[in-house]
């Protein structure tokens, strides 16, 4: 299966957030939303960075109650993994699992056009495996 088909299915939209939005701005957008992670943008098409409760923890850890204050951008990874929706998702999961990351911004002519999660990624792998079972079992039954 390819990322496209993947985004087909679950949909397109990401949440974005503005550099200069707050910490706890981005709380509130995360909780509000369900998620783990926004994407970092001034216009919702580009790519500033990517920004997950992950780095809110350590910024809690390195600054202290004060980085609820600060600005997103002060927190954001600014080196994000993309990818392109003719990608595999078994290539996908494996780059997720490599470097350990959780969110990968899909991009189209270097506009953002949907995101995956790890959990999107094991969803899409269960799937697989529940359809090829499917066949299996009928296989055997006839």
């Amino acid at each position: 299966m390819l990322i496209g088909a993947l985004l087909a299915k679950k949909g397109n939209h990401v949440v974005t957030v503005r550099p200069r939005s707050t910490v706890t701005e981005l709380l509130a957008v995360l909780a509000d939303n369900n998620i783990g992670a926004a994407v970092v943008s001034d216009d919702g098409s580009s790519i500033s960075g990517i920004v997950s409760e992950r780095d809110v923890v350590r910024g809690l850890n390195d600054r202290g109650a004060a980085v609820l204050d600060a600005p997103v951008s002060a927190i954001m990874t600014t080196e994000v993994r993309t990818c392109g929706p003719g990608v595999k998702v078994e290539d996908l999961r494996q780059t997720m699992t490599t470097h350990r990351i959780r969110h990968v911004p899909v991009v189209v002519d270097d506009r953002l056009a949907g995101i995956v999660s790890i959990g999107d990624v094991v969803k899409s792998a269960i799937e697989a495996l529940e359809t090829e079972k499917a066949y299996l079992v009928d296989y055997l039954h006839r």
